[in-house]
Order: C-alpha cells, then structure tokens, then sequence
C-alpha cells in the first residue's frame, strides 16, 4: 500500500462499554465519519452477542458486528499500528480498562488515541476523584496523560490523551466561562439544569425511569451534585478564575437533550444586546455553538452536536441559557470532536449533521 493510500485510510475505531447508550451513540455517530471505522465494540456482559440486537436502530449499519471480549480487544489494538480508542465504560470500570489497553499497545509498539468519556479521568488527581467517588482510583499513573475540558475551551490538549466532561458540565461550562473569562459578572453563580432520562443510562432505576418521571418534574442532588467540582475545576483551567458554582440539577419529562441556566450578579451594566454580542464573539470561531436572541430549545439541538445559547439581563443580573444533547454534545459527539483533534483531522468532520427538529 502506498503512503497516500495509507494516509486515506480510515482509522481504527475502538468502542468500551458497549451496550450503553453512550456507545450506541458513538457507534452510530462512527458511522457517518469518512475518516474512522469501527473495529471493535466491547462489552464484559454481552460478548459473541449481536450489535444490531442491543442496538436495533444500527441494524442497517452493524448487521454482522459482534461484541468483543477484554482479550479480542486488547488483541486488536497490539496489532493495530494507529487506533482510536473511546471509552464509554461506566466510572470505576473505565481507568482499569483503558489502562491494560494502553500497556498493550506500548507493549507492541502500537500508537493509541484515547478519549475517556467516563468520569475516571477529569480530575486532575487521584485524591480529588477519590474525594468525590469514595473509591479507589482504577489508574492514578495515567492522570496526567490525560486533560479534561470542553473543546471550546481548550484549542489543543497538552497531553496526549482526554478526558471529556460529563453532559451537564459541559451545558454549563459553556454558559459560564465566557462570564467568568470576560470578567462580566461576580465568581457566584447559581445554576439550574434540566436533563432527559437518557442521562440516566440504560437500566431504569426508581427516579430515573422514563415511565416514572415522564410528565413529571423534580430535582435531585440539589447543592450537592457530584459534577460541581468537576465544573468548577474546568471553569478554573479555562479561566483561571476559582467560581462558586451552586447547582441545582432537575429530571425532565423527555429522552434527549439539556436546559441549563446560569445566573449571576453583573460587575456592571450591560443590556441584552451587548451580553449576547459578548458571547457571539467569544464563540466566533466555535462551529458547534450558536449564539441567538430567542430562547434556545432542546428540539433545535437534539440528536445534533451543536449547542445553542441566549442571553437575558436586567440591569443588574445576567441569566445565559443553554441547550446541547446529552447523548452527542455532552458525550459522544464531544468525544468525537476531540478524537478529530487528536487524529489531526478538522473538529467538525463527521459532526455536522443538524438536529433531528422533532425529536
């Protein structure tokens, strides 16, 4: 094969956690990437099982893909000169796992493009994560190879892997850096988020279950939700500013999608106008974020991998709006923005697609 050839060719695609939602995401975002084929799906629970049949939707896509065991996969990637290697194994699961990979692949001197969408690699220490999950870290020496932000933070990871934040940070990091990054408003901000029942996984739970919470509203973890300090961590590396972040996270009676609002005190006077000229400008040479007048609505976005945003003031308080799917934006579509990066390819190949509009 020829160097050109080569070049061409598309890069192997890895997919941990198989059978969730988040991988069926991936998968199927994979699918419509011109630069990346699926190699493998892993899944501890299901191997030898049929894609299609966890995934019906992708039946026309996957007809013949089998889940991979631990060893297929970790077989796969030493042989594999260059893969890309996304994990949407739960957290607790995905550092140990992520780590045995990348030790093969060193092993046999194979080259290895990972992004975690697990919670296991936002921290930027063992004791902060341990802080917040009250378990032992799965691979505290991998830490460091790995950075989290939003990629409209952050134009180029500074290590070789990353961590991509979780839905609702991601909702909110994007409302609040630019206040916080322009100087705009006090470090106080008081947040309120709505998410779909597909942020609760795959296996319904009492309180999260789509039949239980469908027509119904109600929060949970208010003041106490364990992403908080995952947001203000990564408010900080984008800003250098350390914000008050007092969350309040709700179950909405819908399957996709995230309604953040972030309120703050403004350090001085700005219309509506100028707040929302303010934020078109911070994110001008962001593809996937959309600044408007008129209130963002999930529908506009869901199933897509943009964000919308809108602004309201009163003189003295300032409330940004945001809107993204938690499947795409807030995860796979994310993580795919960033394995773009790490591949070398443009940030929205394969993520272009708009929005389904009645989701």
């Amino acid at each position: 094969m020829s160097a050109t050839a080569e070049s061409c060719a598309p890069t192997p695609a890895i997919v941990l956690g198989g059978t969730g939602y988040v991988a069926g995401e991936l998968l199927r975002l994979i699918a419509g990437h011109p630069r990346l084929v699926v190699a493998a799906v892993l899944s501890d629970s299901q191997p030898g099982s049929s894609v299609a049949e966890a995934f019906p939707h992708l039946r026309s896509t996957y007809p013949d893909l089998n889940f991979s065991g631990a060893d297929e996969v970790q077989e796969l990637i030493r042989r594999t000169p260059v893969s890309a290697l996304f994990s949407a194994a739960p957290h607790g699961v995905s550092a140990a796992l992520v780590d045995r990979l990348l030790i093969a692949a060193a092993a046999a001197g194979a080259r290895v493009h990972c992004v975690d969408i697990s919670a296991d690699f936002r921290y930027s220490s063992q004791a902060a994560y341990e802080a917040v999950y009250r378990h032992p870290h799965g691979a505290p020496a991998r830490i460091t190879e790995f950075t989290c932000a939003v990629p409209e933070h952050l134009k180029k990871s500074p290590t070789p892997h990353v961590a991509h934040p979780g839905c609702f940070a991601t909702a909110t990091l994007l409302a609040s850096v630019p206040l916080l990054a322009l100087g705009l408003t006090d470090t106080r901000l008081y947040v309120t988020g709505i998410t779909g029942s597909t942020g609760s996984g795959r296996k319904p739970v009492d309180g999260t279950h789509h039949p239980l919470r469908h027509g119904d509203l109600y929060t949970y973890g208010a003041l106490e939700h364990r992403h908080v300090p995952e947001i203000a961590a990564c408010a900080k590396q984008a800003t250098g500013i350390e914000a008050d972040f007092n969350f309040v996270p709700h179950s909405g009676p819908f399957a996709r999608g995230i309604h953040v609002t972030v309120q703050a005190s403004l350090k001085n006077s700005l219309s509506k106008a100028q707040a929302l000229e303010a934020l078109k400008s911070f994110y001008a040479d962001c593809p996937f974020v959309r600044v408007a007048a008129a209130a963002p609505r999930v529908k506009d976005v869901a199933a897509s991998n943009y964000s919308s945003l809108s602004a309201a003031t009163n003189g003295n308080s300032i409330a940004v709006m945001s809107v993204l799917d938690n499947l795409n934006k807030g995860a796979a579509g994310g993580a795919l923005q960033w394995m773009n990066r790490l591949l070398g390819l443009a940030e929205t190949t394969g993520l272009t697609a708009p929005a389904s509009g009645w989701t």
